[in-house]
């Protein structure tokens, strides 16, 4: 089945999948605190400078974290065995209550009309609804640090659209805060993370508050000629956690920060059969080479006032809020896909690098929060030759585009959003005729308005209308869809616990 089509219908379909995001907010921290979700969320998940540095400093009160705690931790040993270690087990805490939080959401989304143009229905599939009440995910999560700056994350789905076969791990680590003062190293210079857990990006997109994700990170690269195999079939998106380690350093509410992962190669999946060659055995992930990441990010606070400008929060008549401040940052990630094919000699494997790369920007003022990513992706192509018993290297699949949001929040408890997505694609158009060229590029957009507002500080109403320009594609049979628009409605109730 040619890629394009798929692509066309991913299209359509992408917000299903991105709504069953698996965002949190972590409601045992308020009763361990005695404290409102406010005070870390400006609207939960999103995380006002306060919670920026609660999670800096190992999910604890970045100053005199023993003064606000209203739960104490248990200590698992006596202070006294810190004098006599290593002939003594090292004592820690666990918190003084079960870290246990619970979140459950839920959508209703209201298609336009032509929403399958692109793949009509058939008796093998019965299309897209017009209207839909879509389940999201219910999940479990526990977070919190067993003393002398060990913190620790695990959140499981159980279910993710209804689905309970859908579910699970998102995140599950253990992070060490500030193990650079053992080498004398400035304060929070060096984290040492390690376990699953989503990549240091700019924006979260597992903690997003938006209803659909931002669609540059979900989106794959894929690139064949001529239905020569394997060409490019990368299922690799930034949306998905990965397995590995990390250090880190730095805040994320002033000055600098940065991360660098080592993390397993994660680009597994099925492959397509080519057309004039036997079908491919499938995508691998090469055990022997690991993914690369790094990121790099810089934040100026704006603030005029010395002291509220090197502080955690800024200061102000009506009391704290958080910076005005304008934060640039770049990452860049390597890794390798491996693509096992059949050919005339047996099976061949391609080995094929490839790297995403790009930059960010947020400026902030008091309640209003302007940020966008670019980013963009190339990958490495080899493909049978004509007599299918060897590889040759094909034009390289890339793809480019990114997102730019502006949150304001009008009160407390209102958030509007607006929020401008773009993909371009080398993927998106089928490959023609005539022998190994660059493929033709294809544009997405999307514009988006949106609106939530907090019920409780731990119940959310989200609603976004997403509008996409006019888009040619290709149905099943290869042949040309006309430009046309497809939008979409959807609304949310979501709980946290």
């Amino acid at each position: 089945m040619r890629l394009t089509y798929w692509s066309a219908r991913l299209c359509l379909v992408a917000v299903v999948l991105a709504v069953t995001q698996y965002s949190h907010a972590i409601p045992p921290f308020a009763r361990q605190y005695g404290t409102s979700c406010s005070t870390c969320h400006s609207d939960f998940p999103k995380l006002n400078d306060f919670g920026k540095a609660f999670k800096d400093a190992g999910f604890k009160f970045p100053k005199n974290d023993e003064d606000f705690i209203k739960v104490p931790p248990v200590m698992l040993g006596a202070p006294a065995q810190k004098e006599l270690w290593p002939k003594a087990i090292y004592p820690g805490t666990i918190p003084g209550l079960p870290q246990i939080g619970l979140r459950f959401n839920t959508f209703f989304q209201v298609y336009g009309r032509n929403r399958n143009n692109f793949a009509p229905p058939s008796p093998d599939s019965p299309g897209i609804p017009r209207t839909d009440f879509q389940p999201g995910l219910f999940s479990i999560f526990t977070a919190g640090n067993f003393g002398d700056g060990i913190a620790f994350w695990v959140d499981e789905d159980f279910s993710v659209g209804g689905s309970n076969g859908a579910g699970g791990l998102g995140d599950g680590y253990l992070k060490f805060h500030d193990i650079g003062r053992l080498l004398k190293l400035p304060k929070d210079a060096l984290n040492l993370r390690i376990g699953q857990f989503e990549i240091d990006l700019p924006f979260s997109p597992a903690r997003s508050w938006n209803l659909s994700g931002w669609d540059i990170y979900d989106q794959a690269n894929f690139g064949a000629a001529n239905g020569l195999v394997p060409g490019v079939n990368n299922t690799f998106a930034f949306s998905a956690p990965g397995q590995g380690v990390e250090i880190s350093g730095g805040h994320n509410y002033g000055g600098y920060h940065y991360s660098l992962a080592v993390l397993n190669q994660n680009t597994s999946g099925a492959a397509a059969a080519g057309d004039n060659v036997s079908p491919a055995v499938g995508i691998f992930s090469d055990s022997n080479f690991k993914d690369l990441y790094g990121r790099f990010q810089y934040r100026f606070n704006l603030e005029r006032d010395t002291a509220s400008r090197n502080d955690i929060q800024a200061a102000g008549a009506t009391g704290p809020h958080d910076h005005t401040y304008l934060q640039l940052g770049t990452y860049y990630f390597y890794g390798r896909s491996v693509q096992r094919v059949t050919g005339e000699s047996g099976t061949l494997t391609a080995r094929e690098p490839f790297y995403r790369t790009g930059g960010d920007i947020s400026f902030n003022y008091r309640t209003f929060n302007l940020f966008g990513l670019y980013m963009y992706g190339r990958d490495q192509s080899q493909v049978l030759n004509e007599t299918g018993d060897g590889l040759i290297t094909a034009p390289a699949a890339h793809f480019s585009g990114g997102f730019l949001e502006a949150d304001y929040l009008a009160l407390p408890w209102l958030m509007t959003i607006m929020r401008y997505d773009r993909v371009q694609s080398s993927a998106d158009f089928l490959n023609g005729g005539g022998g190994y060229f660059e493929p033709a590029s294809a544009t997405r957009n999307r514009i988006t308005p949106g609106v939530q507002f907090l019920i409780h500080a731990n119940i959310k109403a989200s609603f976004e209308y997403q509008i996409r320009p006019k888009q040619a594609g290709f149905d099943s049979n290869g042949n040309i869809v006309p430009p046309q628009r497809t939008n979409q409605a959807v609304a949310g109730l979501e709980w946290v616990y």
